[in-house]
């Protein structure tokens, strides 16, 4: 394929995702997983950080029963037991494909190249490693990835489109619950019986690395746990 060649389809799948972004503003999250379906059939996967399996069992009803959905685990090496647990029972009980990312290094090796605790001493550069980049190499098989953000999460996802284009990676980015609020997510997980994350009812709102996440306190905003004490509010996965 020439340089020409792609270009051209990275232009049509942005004007693709920001067409997409103002007619699905209004639709429903399993609306809105049915056209990503549709639109991009294999070439479409799922993000999971494994705090629930929400979306991955929304976009479980929107594939075709003849077609699992691919969801993605970036198992960074520093995660809760439960966190992988959760994983292991997605994988076990729902009609979805788990693909497991690594980092080209294990923990022990990062430890021997950059120092123990990397995460203590320069958090932005452990997800790079540990997240940003496995999940770059991993979304290379796909036009279009869905994640589970909501809008009411932390002001930094406030403007969060349900369906945008991800400049970065040059990918169209899917946040089919954008609009949720936890009620929202509560609702669902009770009414089909969804996987969640132990953690979450244990003081933790948001879960991520165990070294870099701790529980919330009362009135703090579900993104509070993690990188506590630092500036820093995402992972570098979502800007």
């Amino acid at each position: 394929m020439t340089a020409t060649q792609e270009e051209r389809k990275d232009e049509d799948l942005r004007d693709l995702a920001e067409r997409a972004g103002r007619e699905l503003e209004d639709a429903s999250a399993l609306e809105i997983l049915r056209w990503a379906a549709d639109t991009f059939g294999k070439r479409f996967c799922v993000t999971s950080s494994m705090e629930d399996a929400v979306v991955a069992h929304l976009a479980s009803r929107a594939f075709p029963d003849d077609s699992r959905v691919d969801v993605v685990f970036l198992d960074t090496g520093y995660h809760f037991p439960e966190t992988i647990g959760t994983r292991d029972a997605v994988e076990a009980v729902m009609d979805v494909h788990v693909i497991t990312l690594t980092p080209r290094q294990t923990v022990a090796e990062q430890d021997a190249e950059y120092g123990p605790a990397l995460h203590d001493r320069d958090p932005d550069l452990c997800c790079a490693l540990r997240k940003v980049k496995p999940l770059e190499e991993g979304l290379t098989a796909y036009d279009a990835w869905a994640t589970g953000l909501r809008r009411d999460e932390s002001p930094t996802r406030a403007g969060t489109p349900v369906v945008g284009w991800d400049e970065k990676r040059r990918k169209v980015k899917i946040s089919p619950i954008a609009r949720w609020t936890q009620d929202d997510v509560d609702a669902y997980v009770a009414e089909h019986g969804v996987l969640t994350n132990p953690l979450l009812t244990d003081g933790y709102a948001s879960v991520g690395c165990a070294p870099c996440t701790r529980r919330v306190l009362e009135g703090e905003d579900a993104r509070a746990g993690r990188w506590a004490g630092r500036s820093k509010t995402e992972c570098g996965l979502h800007g």
